[in-house]
């Protein structure tokens, strides 16, 4: 079984395969014109619907809601498109979505490399993309669920084609910056060690806070939390009354952030020094806004397997999560 380094490592690979799996895939049109879509995912499969979400913001006109949830939203009805997402195919809650869903009519993709997921695929008669089996950590697969769900959108016509080229630059970026990369994570890595992250970025970068904070949980085993600006300055920031050096701030930024949100985060940074010793910033690097957060991730995911080594833990194991399945079956 690979480490999770070695997955992390594989990343770039990642992303040209999944291309290349997204390229070859025909989804086949729907009978209605569709006015919204929704994707039922948790963990890695729910992380990567977020990103794709943040990514085509700026010009799909459709809303595109993540519902990570046993329930499904009312509006979801045959004018939507469903997305099913699952790199495993037997994710508890997703599977109960995905019956609820069967009888609404919805236009519905299904994104997994097997398991109940593809079984129901098949049986229903339903698009689907076949992501590669053989990744023993789900989380480590979210190359394949960002590009799998852009290119699904794609040949529907409901984004263009430019993140394509978005892609390859930035895994062109990922491979040229490799030992780049790892030095700064390790350096990321050494300052956060014994420390508590509090981890804060522009909310049009959230998913990438929350990426790292699910990967600090479950490769480096420790507690973190996110919020995201400017709403954390109408609310947690009154929390910063009390001197905590146990807490290190952790500042996610892009050089073309809002102004108005540089500037919030300037006058944060001064406040939240006054309450801990240990502040620092992440900068991303890239020509877009693909590159730029697929470049924090990369980054980010070293940095939590870093963690784990320090502290000599396995940063594949999930047992406490196995444990959780295991008794949930027998109910």
């Amino acid at each position: 079984m690979k480490s999770m380094f070695e997955m992390i490592r594989e990343f770039p690979s990642q992303l040209e395969q999944a291309i290349q799996i997204g390229a070859s895939v025909s989804i086949n049109s729907h009978s209605k014109k569709i006015q919204r879509i929704y994707v039922s995912g948790m963990g890695g499969s729910g992380i990567g619907a977020d990103f794709v979400s943040s990514f085509i913001k700026p010009y799909a006109t459709l809303p595109y809601i993540v519902g990570k949830s046993y329930e499904v939203p009312a509006f979801v009805n045959d004018e939507t498109l469903v997305i099913i997402s699952s790199y495993s195919g037997n994710t508890e809650e997703t599977i109960e979505c995905f019956k609820k869903i069967i009888t609404k009519g919805s236009k519905i993709i299904c994104i997994a490399s097997g398991g109940e997921v593809m079984r129901m695929a098949e049986h229903y008669h339903l698009d689907r993309i076949q992501l590669p089996q053989g990744w023993s950590s789900p989380r480590a697969c979210l190359g394949f669920s960002i590009v799998a769900q852009l290119f699904a959108i794609y040949k529907l016509g409901i984004i263009p084609d430019q993140f394509i080229n978005e892609l390859k630059g930035t895994i062109n970026k990922l491979k040229i910056e490799s030992n780049s990369i790892l030095e700064k994570a390790k350096h990321l890595a050494s300052y956060l060690e014994g420390k508590i992250p509090v981890i804060y970025c522009a909310d049009s970068i959230e998913p990438v806070a929350v990426r790292f904070r699910q990967q600090l949980n479950e490769n480096s085993k420790i507690l973190c939390w996110h919020h995201v600006i400017p709403e954390m300055n109408h609310n947690e920031l009154v929390g910063w009354r009390w001197t905590q050096n146990a807490l290190a701030a952790v500042f996610i930024r892009n050089t073309n952030d809002h102004p108005r949100i540089q500037a919030r985060i300037e006058l944060t940074k001064e406040i939240v020094s006054h309450y801990t010793q240990n502040l620092i910033e992440i900068y991303s690097s890239g020509d877009s806004f693909i590159e730029r957060s697929i470049y924090l991730v990369h980054l980010l995911d070293y940095v939590s397997v870093f963690l784990a080594d320090y502290n000599k833990i396995d940063a594949v194991e999930v047992r406490v999560i196995d444990f959780l399945k295991s008794e949930l079956a027998k109910l």
